[in-house]
């Protein structure tokens, strides 16, 4: 395992994904990776998520996810650069999340859009 708890934790519920399964455990948690899954869960990608705290892990029940992926380097955008990154990172115009961490925390790449703000790119799912 990496240093990277997020990108772990992606690269898990991506492999799970690839093999047919509908739940995956994470064996580390931070507070960066439970806001990325309540964004997740907000656009239907993950189902349910349970915290253990004392085993420190995390059970997901995922839900329509297709791909999830930490993005490395994270880039750092201004407000009219989301857009590029969109098309960069995503399938198609209506397909898809960039998640984005900006100064009023995490959010997603249309209320960065919408805002006119700009951040930090996280990850993006499908």
């Amino acid at each position: 395992m990496s240093q990277d708890v997020v990108s772990d934790a992606l690269n898990m519920m991506r492999n799970a994904v690839k093999a047919g399964k509908k739940q995956v455990k994470i064996d580390r948690t931070s507070n960066l990776l439970i806001e990325i899954l309540k964004i997740m869960k907000q656009k239907g990608a993950v189902k349910k998520y349970k915290i253990n705290t004392k085993e420190n892990s995390i059970e997901v029940t995922l839900g329509m996810l297709q791909h999830c992926q930490a993005i490395k380097p994270r880039f750092t955008v201004k407000k009219d650069m989301v857009e590029e990154y969109r098309r960069r990172y995503l399938p198609a115009r209506d397909v898809g999340t960039l998640v984005i961490s900006t100064n009023k925390g995490l959010v997603t790449h249309e209320e960065a859009f919408d805002e006119q703000i700009g951040g930090c790119l996280i990850a993006y799912f499908y």
